[in-house]
Formats: C-alpha cells, structure tokens, sequence
C-alpha cells in the first residue's frame, strides 16, 4: 500500500488538472456546437476569471471572488457575443477563428499592460489550507474542495441541459437548428446565454487554480490547447464524452507523472493520436449542424 500512495497522490493531480480542462472544455465544445465558432479567446477569459479574483479578493475575500468573478467575466462575454461573435455564427469559419485568435492576443496584452508581466503569487485561503489524512494517504484539502466545485457546477449545468426548457432549446439547436427555427424560435439569445454560461466557467477555472499555480499573462494561452484536446478526444457535441475525456486525460497524465515525468504532456497528444486513429469523431461526437 505505500507504494500506491505516491501514484494515488499523482492521478488525484491529473484529475485535478483534469477538472480545469474540463470547465474550459465544456463551454468551448458547447460554443462550437451550437454557433459553429472555434473560441480561441477562451483560454482569456480563464486568466481574466484568475486577475479578478487576486483583485477582488482583496476587497470582498477569496468566497466573495469565487462568485463575483465567473459572474463579471460572464456578463463581459455577453457583450463579447453580442457585438462580436453574433456576427459570425454564419460567416466562414475561418473568420471566427481569426477574430477570436485577435481577441486572445488583445486580451493578453491587455493583463501585461494593468498588470504587468511578472507572475502574481496568489495564496491559498487561511480557511482552505491544510490536509486531509486517510490512513497513510495525505492530500491537500483545498485541492479536494477544488475537485468537489467542479462537480457541483458540472452537475448543475447537466440538469440545466437536461431537465430545463432552456436546455432542450439548446440540445434541438445542437442537433437541428433548422426545425427549431421552423418552430419560431431565434436561437440568438440561447446562443447568448450559452457564451456566458461558456465564459463564467472558464472564469471559475481560472479563480480555483490561481491559489495552485499562479496567476500570469500567458495562463489562458497554456491551457486552452489541453482543452481542445480534451474537446476532440471526447467528440464535438458530446457532453458525457467531454467529461469522459477530461477524466481520462486526467488519469492519463498523473500516471505519466509518476513512472515517466518528462513525458507528462506529451501522453496527452499520444492519447488524442489514438482515440482519433480509432474513433475520428472522438469517444462519443455527434454530428452537428450550424445555425443559420
């Protein structure tokens, strides 16, 4: 048993790098889904969630900028939607994608700019430090309270796909836009309302790893690619498949840290490599149709 616990304590830190790719995940897959837009600004919002909650800290503590935080970066990715994205949900592709690769770099530049380009060391709570003991097994507590919000808010967005009219608008819209539109139904203000669910829990991401990892200009940019992986081994549309993935992407890399550290990333890419050669779509993609 002690020789387990080392390789325990790894897997439990892959599945928490899992989460965070996860969150991020999530909003990206149901941002492509529904408006046909690959958001490479995403991993912005996740370092914006991260910058507001060292400032917002300070003033209303770290429970204060756990809510406040996803709750300004979702209303930030409103206006984003409204005025930017919205007019490209039917342009090619590739538009989006530059528009969105313009605003990550902008927004990027933008946290150098009030903030600086060093990293900002941000502590975990007084109230949040400390250990959890399990026999032999000792764990961080903050890092397991982490693993526990992740779970309430990706249950929470499940019941609201699955058990809310709002849901079952955005699921039809995901599968057929065109009989939803023949019903009367503007997709507009669900696609709406999807970027800020999208965005707000990027921006949790960010406000729990801060204490972990630190906050700096490029985090958004260093994360994104591992939730595109997560996005693509799990399958476009797929909401179980992005959780699935996520989870194994996790695993994945907590084993490769603890019996081959230098290859910790790169069992990552190894792993898309092989879910696509077997299953190009991902482990559960749908096929999906834009909205016109």
């Amino acid at each position: 048993m002690p020789d387990l616990i080392p390789l325990l304590s790894q897997i439990l830190n892959g599945l928490l790098a899992g989460s965070y790719y996860l969150m991020i995940a999530l909003g990206l897959s149901m941002i492509f889904s529904l408006g046909g837009i690959v958001n490479l600004a995403h991993g912005a919002f996740y370092a914006l969630g991260a910058y507001l909650a060292v400032t917002l800290s300070e003033r209303i503590g770290f429970g204060g900028a756990l809510i406040a935080s996803p709750v300004i970066v979702a209303i930030i990715g409103m206006v984003v939607e409204r005025y930017l994205l919205r007019r490209f949900y039917t342009a090619d592709p590739i538009l989006g994608l530059l528009l969105t690769f313009g605003l990550a770099m902008v927004a990027e530049q933008g946290l150098r700019m009030i903030y600086g380009a060093a990293p900002i060391p941000f502590s975990i709570p007084p109230e949040l430090r400390g250990q959890v003991f399990l026999g032999d097994f000792v764990y961080s507590r903050y890092r397991l309270i982490t693993l526990g919000i992740t779970a309430v808010a990706v249950f929470g967005l499940w019941l609201l796909l699955t058990r809310t009219a709002f849901g079952k608008v955005v699921r039809a819209g995901v599968q057929n836009p065109d009989m939803v539109g023949a019903l009367g139904i503007s997709l507009k203000p669900y696609m709406t309302a999807v970027v800020m669910i999208g965005v707000g829990l990027a921006a949790l991401a960010g406000v729990l790893i801060a204490p972990i990892a630190g906050v700096h200009p490029a985090m958004g940019q260093e994360i994104i690619t591992f939730a595109f992986v997560v996005v693509v081994i799990g399958g476009l549309g797929s909401f179980w498949g992005v959780v699935a993935a996520a989870a194994i992407v996790g695993m994945t890399r907590g084993v490769a840290a603890h019996f081959y550290p230098a290859a910790t990333e790169a069992s990552v890419y190894l792993l898309m490599v092989l879910v696509l050669l077997m299953r190009p779509r991902g482990l559960f993609g749908e096929r999906i149709q834009k909205f016109e």
